[in-house]
């Protein structure tokens, strides 16, 4: 079993849960193959403590401690693509919608006498007259028709597009 590792694990006859309500490992034992071109140093055992701490037994005889690397919980690449998310969201959710608002407020200023206008109630006429927040479309030619609408009522200009 060139470059293989076993495991293993053993537990006494005492109950596998300590005090705060983690499992209990009493031996563990990692036991792994070197390759074919290098000498076995040695088996070591490396008792685990409660703290997550290991401590490795050398061939020497000595016991040095060493803890795990602490990892953020939050790798660098994963902050990017939430930063992303969130302008991505920014630009689909309010930059969207502002920008048309801005739009038909510039058609509403840029409203003038004999464009054609649709509103939002779906009447089609002619702007007659504009003052400051009314309009009066010409709605039938044949019986020379006129309607009065607030300047917001109207959905787009037709003679625009």
């Amino acid at each position: 079993m060139a470059g293989g590792f076993a495991a293993g694990y053993h537990r006494t006859e005492r109950e596998p849960w300590d005090d705060e309500g983690k499992i209990r490992m009493d031996n563990v034992w990692i036991l792994a193959q070197a390759d074919s071109g290098q000498t076995p140093s040695g088996i070591s055992s490396t008792p685990v403590t409660s703290e997550g701490e290991t401590t490795t037994t050398t061939p020497s005889g000595t016991e040095t401690p060493s803890t795990p690397p602490q990892r953020s919980p939050f790798p660098p690449s994963q902050i990017i693509f939430l930063g992303l998310m969130f302008v991505v969201m920014y630009l689909i959710l309010f930059r969207g919608p502002r920008k048309k608002q801005q739009q038909h407020k510039q058609m509403m200023q840029a409203l003038a006498k004999n464009d054609k206008v649709q509103t939002i109630g779906g009447i089609i006429g002619t702007v007659v007259d504009v003052k400051d927040d009314e309009i009066t479309l010409k709605i039938d030619e044949s019986n020379n028709t006129k309607m009065k609408i607030v300047r917001s009522a109207i959905s787009r200009n037709l003679s625009k597009d």
